[in-house]
């Protein structure tokens, strides 16, 4: 005996319920839905990106045989300095090109990765002041350029290591003909020649530090929805500390 079949579909008062419900969440929330997927998208976008380049940061330190890493800093926008797009630049030891023994410079056919908009990463930590979880300071734009431009770095033998980083043009470090399109001094920066200042400007926290064992992923638009002089207290201290393992290189939350 033949069973009855089974309708499929929906009814018309379920369709118009659907309709109804579908057209409210377009014109009512909108912006706070796209703000949700954006953000819920950049944050995984940006742990699967910076995974990879640590692994590939690892590869070339083992190929090269000398220390290599990444940097992440934020570009030059002279309308938008806290607000730029960040970056990952794969960098490598040079002290002939540099002139420094703990000098690094971008590697050469390299292309700097640009982070997701939605989200921002920080070592937490401010050359004039320090740690930041010591006084809670991330207040003005240098502090932000200062914990937003760090570096991650490993030995010949694939080991992250911390160590001494200052970062500069591939033609020496007071080359103002310099054509490095990654980085240069600040005057030819501004001329549009390079997308980041080196480390020689250290009133804009751009200067010689040890390299870094972990960061914070922050969310930009709550980051910037924070009161300036409590942004580490009312944001940034929630955030979980991302550890680098230093024989594997992979990523640990904590």
């Amino acid at each position: 005996m033949k069973g009855r079949a089974r309708k499929s579909g929906m009814s018309l008062t379920e369709m118009t319920v659907v309709v109804a419900v579908v057209a409210m969440l377009v014109a009512l929330s909108g912006p706070a839905i796209r703000t949700l997927s954006h953000s819920l998208v950049s944050a995984g976008d940006a742990k699967a990106m910076i995974s990879a380049a640590l692994a590939s940061a690892r590869a070339i330190a083992a190929k090269e045989q000398r220390y290599a890493g990444i940097r992440f800093q934020k570009a030059y926008d002279p309308n938008n300095l806290t607000g730029a797009a960040q970056y990952m630049i794969f960098i490598v030891h040079d002290f002939n090109d540099t002139g420094l023994a703990y000098g690094f410079r971008a590697v050469e056919n390299i292309e700097p990765i640009k982070l997701p908009e939605g989200v921002g990463v920080m070592d937490l930590r401010i050359n004039k002041t320090e740690i930041v979880d010591t006084d809670g300071e991330i207040t003005n734009d240098e502090d932000v350029i200062d914990t937003t431009a760090f570096s991650v770095l490993f030995s010949p033998s694939g080991k992250l290591v911390i160590h001494g980083a200052r970062i500069r043009n591939r033609d020496g470090w007071t080359n103002t003909d310099s054509e490095d399109d990654i980085f240069n001094v600040e005057s030819n920066v501004k001329n549009g020649i390079g997308l980041f200042i080196q480390d020689d400007y250290q009133n804009l926290g751009l200067y010689e530090e040890p390299s870094r064992n972990s960061f914070i992923i922050y969310e930009k638009n709550k980051f910037d929805s924070v009161n300036k002089n409590s942004r580490y207290d009312d944001y940034l201290k929630s955030l979980d500390v991302i550890y680098i393992n230093p024989y594997t290189g992979t990523m640990i939350d904590r």
